[in-house]
């Protein structure tokens, strides 16, 4: 089986109200979820494409209306029991940093391994995205692409600790 065969099964919690319950009564559920990877990441010398299975390129029409893209991709690299299992790490890797959980933070360990980029769209060509740029490997697998939509995607009045603004 080739590497973007894969099938990735994410098992996650949420949340339903059981009828027999008192309403607002939450009870955890266990739910699986299939996630294939459409395509992976390609990198060669100084060119980097997202390149999609051929069954998904009727997907890509109009998209090279957009500027930008995110990338929803797989830390495959990184995923070991151990490593899904860590929930707190010093942000970006500096001691200096505070302890931080996971989830307050863009650490490439955590419980399921999916990674998000915003990517700078230079061609769509068939089944391929040329972006300007990313910091997934070559092979990645890529599970989904999302257009960059101003307004959705912005904030305002953004706040966020010290240790998370621009590096100086």
């Amino acid at each position: 089986m080739s590497r973007f065969a894969l099938i990735f099964v994410v098992i996650a919690s949420a949340t339903a109200v059981r009828a027999s319950e008192p309403a607002g009564a939450p009870t955890p559920i266990a739910a699986e979820f299939k996630v294939r990877p459409i395509g992976h990441v390609k990198k060669s010398e100084d060119r980097t494409w997202i390149v999609l299975d051929k069954q998904y390129a009727p997907g890509l029409l109009g998209l090279d209306g957009f500027s930008h893209i995110h990338v929803i991709w797989w830390f495959d690299q990184n995923d070991t029991p151990q490593k899904r299992a860590v929930l707190q790490v010093h942000p970006r890797g500096d001691r200096n940093n505070p302890l931080t959980g996971v989830f307050a933070c863009r650490a490439p360990v955590r419980p399921n391994l999916i990674a998000l980029s915003l990517c700078k769209v230079l061609t769509v060509q068939d089944n391929m995205v040329e972006i300007d740029q990313t910091d997934a490997f070559d092979g990645t697998p890529v599970l989904d692409i999302k257009p960059y939509a101003p307004g959705i995607d912005s904030a305002s009045d953004v706040r966020v600790p010290q240790w998370a603004g621009p590096a100086k």
